[in-house]
C-alpha cells in the first residue's frame, strides 16, 4: 500500500497539523512516511498545503508530487488548483463550507463533508481538523485510529494534553459525518 494524499487550504485550519498527525499515525503504524508542508508567509488566511506519502512497499524516493491519489480540499482556491491532479479512481474529499463549486470529475470517488457545522455543534473551534482527518480515514483507512490516537499524543503538546479527549471525539465525529 502506497498513499500519496494532499490537504490544502487556507492558514488556520489546521492543514499542517492534519497532515502531521497522519505522517505520525503512519510512523506509529511502522510506514514510511514523508511529510512536506507549503505555506505563504501569512499565518492565517493565507494558502496552505501539506503533502504527506505513506508507504509499506520500502523507502519513499521523493515527497515531490504532481499527481495524488487522496485529496482532502477544504476552500475553493485550493480545489481550482488540486482537483485536476487526483490521479484517476482516486478520491477528493471537499467541505462544502468552503466549496462554492463543486467537483466536476467523474473519474474519481467525491466526497462532501460539512465539517464546519459539525465544528458548530461541537463547540470547539480548534477541532476542525480532527473532523476532517476522521473523514478521510473513512474513506481512505491507511492508518488505523489507534495509530491516531497515539500521534496525537506525540503532536500535541504535553501542556494541552486536556484537549486530547475533544480531539478524539471530534475525529470519531468526521468519521461517521462521512459515512452518512
Amino acid at each position: 500500500m502506497k498513499k500519496e494524499i494532499i490537504i490544502a487550504g487556507f492558514g488556520g485550519q489546521g492543514v499542517l497539523s492534519m497532515g502531521k498527525i497522519l505522517a505520525y499515525s503512519g510512523l506509529m503504524d511502522n510506514l514510511d512516511v514523508t511529510w512536506m508542508p507549503s505555506y505563504g508567509p501569512e499565518q492565517r488566511g493565507g494558502t496552505a498545503n501539506v503533502t504527506v506519502i505513506l508507504s509499506d512497499e520500502g523507502p519513499i524516493s521523493s515527497p515531490v508530487l504532481d499527481t495524488f491519489d487522496v485529496a482532502v480540499l477544504l476552500n475553493q482556491q485550493s480545489l481550482d488548483k488540486f482537483e485536476r491532479k487526483v490521479k484517476p479512481g482516486g478520491i477528493l474529499i471537499y467541505d462544502s463550507y468552503g466549496v462554492h463549486t463543486p467537483p466536476s470529475r467523474t473519474d474519481i470517488a467525491v466526497y462532501r463533508i460539512d465539517a464546519m457545522d459539525a465544528l458548530a455543534s461541537m463547540g470547539s473551534a480548534k477541532t476542525y481538523n480532527m473532523i476532517v482527518l476522521g473523514a478521510l480515514l473513512a474513506v481512505c483507512p491507511c492508518v488505523p485510529e489507534s495509530s491516531v490516537d497515539r500521534a496525537l499524543e506525540k503532536v500535541i503538546p504535553e501542556r494541552h494534553h486536556d484537549l486530547l479527549g475533544i480531539n478524539r471525539e471530534a475525529f470519531r465525529c468526521g468519521r461517521d459525518l462521512i459515512k452518512s
